[in-house]
């Protein structure tokens, strides 16, 4: 992938805490962990968006393991060549606002700010890793989510804003590109997880 700090010279102010989010991930898939996502509004399609690059092909083919596509062969013969040839590697990813019936139930029941800590706390294991997109780093429901990770003793990796916030106290890493703006915050998180997601795919399936 071309070199995300040419193209975004701006983003080499956050190169380290990027490159230290990256280790982070690989980390989780090493042990068998998982990323969540959370975030509101423009960072809500962001963590829809970061579970599709990494879930399926994102700029590799992502063949699957040679011993699963045998025992589709030996189960399904030539459907179930074509099946394996057609299916590409996971990396196990869930988006947390892509629950809407449950963070619907949730919020109408019990309370809005709380429907991502419930997610979390239901979903979460202490080998997973816990993203959060908030443009101002303070939003309550993505801050009590990486509250209660923290107390689970999961990861948590927060997108933000130049500014200091809840997020960036409570978040092992937090990529806080300089830009202060709502809209203008999102626009490099864009690049800044493609290229996460790229580089994590290149470490687990570059052939």
């Amino acid at each position: 992938m071309e070199n995300l700090y040419c193209r975004y010279p701006e983003l080499t102010s956050c190169k380290d805490e990027i490159e230290t989010a990256i280790k982070l991930m690989i980390k989780t898939y090493q042990q068998g962990g998982k990323v969540l996502l959370c975030g509101n509004g423009g960072s809500c399609a962001d963590c829809d968006h970061i579970v599709g690059e990494l879930m399926k092909g994102f700029l590799l083919g992502r063949k699957i393991d040679p011993s699963f596509e045998s025992s589709l062969i030996d189960l399904y013969g030539e459907n179930g060549r074509e099946m394996a040839r057609k299916l590409q590697g996971g990396l196990p990813a869930i988006s947390l606002p892509a629950q809407s019936a449950l963070l619907s139930a949730f919020a109408n029941d019990v309370d809005s700010d709380m429907v991502y800590a419930q997610l979390v706390y239901g979903y979460a294991d202490s080998k997973d890793l816990l993203i959060c997109l908030s443009t101002s780093g303070n939003s309550k429901n993505v801050v009590n989510a990486a509250k209660i990770a923290k107390a689970q003793k999961v990861a948590v990796c927060s997108l933000t804003g130049k500014k200091e916030s809840e997020l960036s106290c409570l978040s092992d890493i937090t990529i806080r590109v300089p830009r202060s703006e709502t809209y203008q915050v999102q626009e490099p998180h864009l690049p800044v997880y493609h290229y996460i997601c790229a580089v994590v795919e290149e470490y687990f399936y570059e052939t």
